[in-house]
């Protein structure tokens, strides 16, 4: 999906990148709360923009060709050509500019919230120097870890090691002496 991504954004600049008809935006104000909030993640489905009616909720390019969600709230037509009158939830004023339907990116179908904020705080340098550093900690407690567990297994092996030659050495002193025991009873 990554792969697929990247493809279609470095092909087209101009446009989103879809997954299997889907498009992800992260929601950067709170124009549509109390239903969707600043922080969010949307996704969107692409459709054919002469189905979409009032009171549907869409992602669409603004003049700035920023991508902004927004509530239909009414479909006009001028010259011949279907303009959708958008305005956000929490706004008290429709849009000023009129949406086309070439504009559209897609229909509101839900959202993950709260994921926005953390990706967005991802792409900050602050937060990828924590995010190195903790995992670089993570490593070198995780290496500390493994270290000083293989070292307790390699001093246990030669305890064991050394106990088994202990008890080796003091069967041959044990023979040893027994043997000398028995050559001087024969002596005798």
């Amino acid at each position: 999906m990554n792969l697929s991504i990247m493809s279609q954004a470095k092909k087209d600049k101009d446009k989103v990148p879809n997954i299997f008809g889907f498009k992800p935006f992260m929601v950067l104000s709170g124009s549509m709360e109390t239903e969707i909030r600043k922080g969010d993640l949307i996704i969107t489905k692409i459709v054919d923009a002469t189905t979409l009616k009032i009171d549907d909720v869409i992602a669409f390019r603004d003049a700035e060709g920023t991508v902004t969600t927004h509530r239909i709230i009414d479909i006009v037509e001028e010259n011949q050509t279907t303009y959708f009158i958008t305005k956000g939830d929490n706004n008290s004023t429709q849009d000023r500019n009129l949406v086309e339907l070439s504009d559209v990116e897609g229909i509101y179908i839900g959202r993950i919230p709260g994921i926005a904020s953390i990706m967005k705080s991802l792409t900050e340098p602050t937060t990828i120097i924590i995010l190195i550093l903790g995992i670089t900690s993570i490593f070198v407690i995780g290496f500390t870890i493994s270290t000083k567990k293989q070292k307790d297994i390699e001093r246990k092996e030669f305890l064991e090691y050394k106990r088994m030659k202990e008890k080796e050495e003091n069967k041959e002193k044990e023979e040893f002496l027994e043997f000398k025991k028995q050559k001087e009873q024969q002596k005798k």
